[in-house]
């Protein structure tokens, strides 16, 4: 060091003493950049070892501070207040709590299991046994699927006279519903049965292929995959576009999109990325539609084109694309992704450290605006719209100038999600515009969770029109689940009567094949459990 500063003093002319100054000086911001750098390092091995190693839930510790300890954090708008009336103290063992259930309309197969007669004698005294009851357990059986050959006849009818007296004799043929594919041996059942077991099962083809064996049916992946695209250019993809007209027509959307790999992607190497988009209905809708739509990137102008002839607010993340929409839709912000960056911010600090730090508190704010909605869930929109004016806004105000105030380093975890919040708060507080909007995207995230299920077991689309097909069944089999229908009957009843439109005995347009259509048989929907669990956001699941 001595060397380095003697030669640096016979290179210059400058006073040593301000030179020594300058070199300090910057001795001191590379010691702080090193600092910050090494900060930062340090919070992306905590994250990555909490991801790896710690539970995945977002859920707060009990231990952790609580700012908001008011009476209303724990009351229900809807409810009245419950009279008092004086019990007498006493224990009861704590039961556990059983969710199976067996169906009360699954058929019944009794066995019976009675003693010989030879054997009906008292041990004791030799005397004849008489019946005094029964004992009952039951199980279930599960009857493996098996596969028939449907062989349709159709019998050609001439006439005998004609066929004598005339130079031209009428053939007359009975009717037979035309194939869903023709040429194949594919059934409207069994197209139905490989998109649900792919799309909703997240089983690719070449499972399949392999369980059709065991079956001893040879049928290779690349038949079923010329199935799925067929039947998805014929019949489900005018069904697809009458859906997103009627979805353009809502008021309030939803939006996200996931990567995916296309291989034989023109102009484009094996290992780039494309990109499914998802638009859906909000919760104000009576009948639910989600749809999917397969693009080559992921530049703005594809939910522009997607939306053109939509108007209203829609619930996206904080991708720059949606900002680029057109003025006649609004965007409205995620909550539930700024509180995730305060949580990352959280969970990597050591955990004395993290009851009354900055992250806790912005933790916390988010989760008293979560909290309000919870109690605004079963108001109506007007009267959900004035409980956010009076108890949210104040709220969400003082969260925000909470924020600004934060003073926290812009590459740390926390400095992260507080730019975050103040680079996208007039999109975060647009949810109280309007009482039909959500405090989060929520909605949409649990929507695209199939597709990035199946994107783990099937890795990757071949062709961009099997991507486009993939895109037509997520959204159709999606639909169909959230508006209570079976998959699987939903889509047989379609392939049946697709091909079939018009004719005696099926539907007579596209519109009776929508999933919110009367025409649609009673066995094709899901009977509905007994009691529905509350709405949980995105932290609050299993990840």
């Amino acid at each position: 060091m001595g060397g380095l500063w003697y030669n640096y003093l016979m290179k210059t002319k400058e006073n040593p003493a301000e030179n020594f100054i300058k070199i300090i000086k910057e001795l001191k911001k590379e010691n702080e950049q090193l600092k910050q750098q090494n900060q930062w390092l340090m919070e992306q091995f905590r994250l990555s070892k909490h991801k790896k190693y710690c539970a995945s839930s977002e859920h707060n510790s009990v231990d952790q501070i609580c700012l908001f300890n008011e009476a209303e954090t724990t009351g229900v708008l809807t409810i009245p207040q419950p009279g008092f009336t004086e019990v007498k103290a006493y224990h009861r063992k704590k039961s556990r709590l059983i969710t199976d259930k067996l169906p009360d309309d699954l058929p019944i197969e009794i066995i019976e299991h009675e003693l010989p007669k030879t054997e009906r004698f008292c041990p004791e005294c030799s005397s004849e046994l008489h019946e005094m009851g029964k004992e009952t357990r039951e199980e279930i059986k599960i009857i493996p699927a098996k596969a028939v050959i449907i062989r349709h006849v159709r019998y050609v009818y001439s006439c005998r006279k004609c066929e004598s007296t005339s130079d031209h004799v009428p053939i007359v043929k009975a009717d037979m519903p035309e194939p869903v594919i023709k040429g194949g041996f594919a059934s409207p059942d069994t197209i139905a049965h490989i998109a649900s077991q792919k799309f909703m099962m997240a089983s690719p083809l070449y499972r399949q292929e392999q369980e059709w064996k065991q079956n001893g049916i040879m049928l290779s992946r690349q038949t079923m995959s010329n199935w799925l695209i067929k039947a998805s250019e014929d019949w489900l993809e005018p069904i697809y576009l009458a859906m997103k007209h009627r979805l353009c027509k809502h008021d309030v959307l939803h939006a996200d999109e996931s990567a995916l790999q296309v291989l034989k992607e023109p102009g484009k190497t094996p290992h780039s990325k494309s990109y499914m988009w998802l638009f859906r209905t909000s919760g104000e809708a009576k009948h639910q539609i989600v749809l999917y739509e397969y693009q080559p990137d992921r530049k703005h102008i594809h939910p522009e084109k997607f939306l053109k002839d939509f108007s209203g607010y829609i619930h996206a993340d904080g991708y720059e694309g949606y900002h680029k929409l057109p003025g006649n839709i609004m965007v409205v912000g995620c909550l539930a992704h700024l509180r995730r960056k305060l949580f990352d911010a959280l969970k990597i600090l050591p955990k004395d450290k993290q009851p009354g730090s900055n992250a806790a508190k912005g933790v916390e704010y988010c989760d008293k605006l979560f909290h309000l909605e919870k109690q605004f869930a079963s108001l109506s929109p007007e009267n959900r719209h004035k409980e956010r004016e009076r108890q949210s806004k104040p709220l969400i105000n003082e969260f925000f100038n909470w924020m600004e105030q934060l003073n926290a380093l812009p590459n740390t975890l926390l400095g992260k999600a507080a730019y975050y919040a103040k680079s996208q708060r007039k999109y975060l507080e647009r949810y109280l515009l309007d009482g039909r909007l959500e405090i989060s995207n929520n909605r949409a995230e649990r929507s695209i969770k199939p597709f990035v299920i199946g994107r783990k077991n099937w890795l990757f689309s071949n062709t961009p029109n099997g991507a486009k097909a993939s895109a037509i069944y997520y959204s159709l089999i999606v639909t169909a689940i959230e508006n209570g229908l079976n998959p699987f009957e939903y889509l047989s009843w379609i392939l049946t009567n697709a091909p079939n439109l018009g004719k005696s005995g099926y539907v007579t347009k596209i519109e009776d094949l929508l999933p919110d259509s009367d025409k649609i048989p009673s066995n094709v929907f899901v009977p509905k459990p007994k009691g529905t669990a509350p709405e949980k956001y995105a932290w609050e699941e299993d990840k």
